[in-house]
This record gives C-alpha cells, structure tokens and sequence, in this order.
C-alpha cells in the first residue's frame, strides 16, 4: 500500500485566509516574509522580529502573536 506525502500547508496562504492550525517552524517564518532563515534566526537574536518560544530545542511561533506582530509593525510604518 502506498502512502501519497502529505503537503505542507503554505503559511502565506494560512495567515490571509486565516490561522493555522499549528505553531510555525522558523522555515514557515523565512516563507511567509520571503527572507532568508539566517534572517529569522537574526530577528530573534536581536528580539526585532515575531516573538518565538522553545518548545524543548525547537523554536516555534505563535500565529496568532506573528499576526499582531505584523500587524504591529504595519502600524509603526503608517505613524512614520
């Protein structure tokens, strides 16, 4: 019996039609905001980017703290 792989959702797709059902890796971060995963891993370093958490030695991120994120940062950009 053969197994199809199952695709992975496009988190793009997710965050304008609505919220995943899952947390996001950071590979769906770099995805969704079209940057390189060293540029995730930067954002976090420097705590500019989405807030992530651990999830044993895992980074995971919240989608619905991304969507705010986002949303706040479009914020900032029309106060400017």
């Amino acid at each position: 019996m053969s197994r199809t792989p199952s695709a992975q959702p496009d988190p793009r797709a997710a965050l304008r039609s609505g919220l995943p059902d899952r947390y996001l890796t950071p590979d769906d971060i770099a995805v969704l905001f079209g940057v390189p995963l060293e540029t995730v891993y930067h954002w976090r370093k420097k705590r500019i980017g989405p807030p992530g958490f651990r999830a044993g030695r895992y980074v995971r991120y919240d989608p619905v703290a991304v969507h705010a994120w986002v949303t706040q940062q479009s914020e900032l950009d029309t106060a400017a």
